[in-house]
């Protein structure tokens, strides 16, 4: 089977490699080279590097309505796609026979668009999961193909969440493609209410201590480690990267009160510093507390 795949960020790496194992994956499409880091450097998406490595061709179209006239002789018979973000148009999928299956990291219908894994963090969501669906023109709308969910820990944070679903989303798209050879492979509309994510604003990383505890450390959580929600912490900005719900009297824990309640820092980024556990920042800034 000839494919296609599109991806761009590091969920889409082992989805690439479930392709590419898989199938004939005639190229790989991803973002063009961006800017990154203090010099500003044009730096390839994780996918670019790990399709280069693999010694796959690479295709960063600025226009995508160009890319059909320029791959529509190629024979290809599927797309895959991971984490691409941007949809992809009709006439761009009507190349593909076979159609394109797209690897989301949520329940579908719940929680489309671009970031789901964060938003069912910061929603407190116990339960998540991967969608392998046939893409249509909109987003995040077409026919489930595979489903499966996925309970989030307790203390589980964006990375750590993100890591384990980029895996389960490699393994039920290689299931997908299986069945999808051996004419097996079902599809069925979405069913159930809707939502839909947006993409991440500098206002949504800040905590406010005037909200309960638990959905101060689920934001935690939900930006942890990139790009980090952002407190004011004894007269310094600073990026919490884990903390938890304080329970009584802990000793030894940095805990700062908010609504209803206390929360313990276990984690930060200072300015100019790199990490370190709350109790240590707290301890380099003893001098505020003891005279504020």
């Amino acid at each position: 089977m000839k494919t296609l795949f599109f991806g761009t960020s590091e969920f889409a790496v082992p989805s690439l490699h479930a392709l590419a194992d898989r199938t004939e994956t005639v190229a790989v499409v991803t973002q063009p080279d961006r800017p990154a880091g203090r010099g500003h450097k044009l730096t390839p998406s994780p996918v670019k590097t790990a399709a280069l490595a693999r010694g796959l061709r690479v295709l960063q179209p600025s226009r995508l309505r160009d890319l059909a006239a320029e791959i529509s002789g190629e024979g290809i018979e599927l797309f895959a796609l991971a984490s691409y973000g941007r949809i992809l148009p009709k006439a761009l999928l009507d190349v593909a026979p076979l159609g394109a299956l797209n690897v989301h990291p949520s329940l579908l219908p719940a929680y489309r668009g671009a970031t789901p894994i964060q938003t069912a963090l910061r929603n407190g969501e116990r339960q998540t999961g991967v969608s392998i669906m046939f893409m249509d023109a909109g987003m995040d709308t077409g026919d489930l193909a595979l489903q499966e969910a996925v309970q989030i820990g307790p203390d589980e944070t964006y990375g750590e969440l993100h890591d384990r679903l980029a895996q389960i989303g490699a393994r039920l798209l290689g299931e997908a493609l299986q069945r999808l050879q051996s004419h097996t492979l079902q599809r069925h509309p979405q069913i159930g209410e809707p939502s839909v994510t947006s993409p991440i604003q500098k206002s949504d990383l800040a905590l406010d201590w005037a909200w309960n505890a638990r959905r101060i450390v689920d934001a935690v959580r939900a930006y942890a480690p990139q790009p980090a929600a952002r407190a004011s912490l004894l007269g310094e900005t600073v990026k919490v990267l884990r903390a938890h719900v304080a329970h009584g009297d802990e000793a030894d824990a940095f805990t700062v009160a908010c609504a209803g309640g206390a929360v313990a820092i276990d984690e930060v980024v200072a300015p100019n510093r790199g990490r370190e556990p709350g109790p240590a920042f707290l301890a380099r800034h003893r001098d505020r507390v003891v005279n504020p």
